[in-house]
Formats: C-alpha cells, structure tokens, sequence
C-alpha cells in the first residue's frame, strides 16, 4: 500500500536515458506526421535528408520518461495522466544521450474514494556537455489511491483560454491502432491502451488513446496551421487532459493566437467531448 513518504521521498539524479534517430522517426509517425506521404514539409520529421532529421517538440514528453511513482503501490491500471506543461530551453535533437533530475512535488489527497493528485517534476540536460534542454511537470490521478494525506502544493500552470471564438479549427482523425503504435514510440506500455478487457476494468469502453498522444495531434496541427512547421528552439506547451480519447475518433482543435503565443482546446464532435482543455504553445517562427 501507498504511503505518503514513500511518494514524497522519490527523487532521483543524474538518470540516463538515450534515443535514437529511429526512435525519432517512429515517434513522428506515431503522432500522425506523413500521414500525407507528399507532404514535404511533415518529410524531415520522418527522414533524414539534406543532414538532418527534425524531431517533433512534443517528443520531449516521452524521451526522458520517469518512472518514478511506479514503484510505490499504487493502483498503475487506475493511473490516469491530467495534465502535461513544457518548458524547451534548447531545440530537441534528432538523437542523444540525456541526463534527468526527477522528483515528487505535491500530492493532493481527494479522499479515500477520489484518488491522489500527484505531480513530478523532470529537469533534463544533454548528457555531453550538460546543456539544459527542457524541464517536464507531469500531473497525475492515481484514481485507485487516496486517504493517506497531502503535501505540498500544486505548482503546474494552468493556462486561461481567450473570451472570443477561435481563430482557426483544424480536425485530424485519429487511427484505430493509434494507441497501439504510440504506446512503442513513447514507451508507456499500460494495458488500458491495448487490452479491451483491462480498459474495461479500469472503466472505459474500450481501450483508450494516450493524453500525451492527443497533446501531440494538437500541437502538430498548431505547429502546421500556425508556424508553418518552423519553430525557434525555445518555448512552452502544455495542456490539461479532460477527458478521454478513443483510436479511432475524430479530434477538432479550436486554435487561438495571439502573436507568438498560441492557445488551444480539443473536442471530439461525435460525443461533444472536451478531451483536452487549457492548451498552450508559446514560441516563435523561423
């Protein structure tokens, strides 16, 4: 069983993680780039030419990916992923060796019967070198958990979304076997993506696909309509996860921008779901 010290107590440093350039490329396919093979804009993210490969901005999510909290006795089938904020201090690369401080910062008890609010935060640098490249809060409902108390304060930002209608909306329709090949690309094997029979258990009516895979199916269609796939190495992104997203749907992306810094927010039309809410993408064109 959980305890309260045993999840303020994680804290790790210097942790190693690599990727590669394959693992660039499937991450890219994985998040919908190419799905227009023609498209030669979305062709750097997924092949290597002219000397370089592009990695999406997103995949900061997934390369360094902590496991922190999964050691510690909680419910891991009844762990849902809330919220995601981003801070890029350099540009991603298409490859490398990384180091990463990693470590609890709050836990809000909801009770014994509504789980624990549990946020980590993840400090990552180039491993050669030590050049910081971007910093990671992750805030997660261990929905199976709760009644051992708090500490702490909440500390992830949630963005505000302007009071006027959007001034773009782009639709992507998402793959049956999304969450199936996202769950390679990024590492996060839970079987609530795969398996109908746990997916049930946990809740849902079928398995679901990744709140970080719906981050990135926004952030490319901000990163396409807005920039025109160009981005400056620094910036911020993040979003809050609503609600669910099933492989398979149909996701609009109601898009703000106001200069260089972009707000978004994403619904799925057939359910009139918000799976995604409070969007962010601040950065510059080049």
């Amino acid at each position: 069983m959980v305890t309260l010290e045993a999840l303020m107590g994680k804290e790790e440093r210097n942790v190693p993680y690599f990727y590669s350039e394959r693992d660039t490329m499937l991450y890219s396919i994985a998040v919908g780039m190419c799905r227009d093979p023609l498209n030669d804009a979305e062709l750097d993210f997924v092949y290597k030419r002219r000397g370089r490969l592009r990695a999406v901005p997103t995949q900061s999510i997934t390369v360094a990916r902590h496991s922190l909290i999964y050691d510690v006795g909680l419910d891991i089938d009844k762990l849902l992923h809330c919220q995601q904020a981003v801070t890029l201090h350099n540009q991603l690369p298409a490859s490398g060796a990384l180091l990463a401080d990693q470590r609890v910062v709050s836990v809000i008890d909801k009770g014994q019967s509504r789980g624990l609010l549990i946020e980590t935060e993840s400090k990552v640098r180039m491993a050669d070198g030590g050049t910081s490249l971007f910093d990671l809060r992750d805030l997660y409902l261990a929905r199976g958990d709760g009644g051992i108390g708090s500490a702490g304060d909440l500390n992830i930002p949630v963005h505000g979304l302007p009071a006027r209608p959007p001034d773009l909306i782009c639709e992507t329709l998402s793959e049956p076997w999304q969450a199936l090949l996202y769950r390679i690309a990024a590492g996060d094997r839970s079987g609530i993506h795969a398996e109908p029979g746990l997916a049930r258990q946990a809740g849902f009516s079928r398995p679901i696909l990744h709140g970080s895979c719906t981050l990135a199916l926004a952030c490319r269609e901000v990163l396409a309509s807005v920039f025109g796939y160009g981005i400056s190495d620094t910036g911020s992104f993040g979003a809050r996860f609503t609600a669910v997203m099933y492989p398979g749907e149909r996701l609009e992306t109601q898009i703000w921008v106001d200069g260089q810094a972009v707000s978004f927010r994403c619904r799925v039309p057939e359910r009139d779901a918000i799976v995604l809410d409070n969007g962010y993408f601040n950065g510059s064109s080049i």
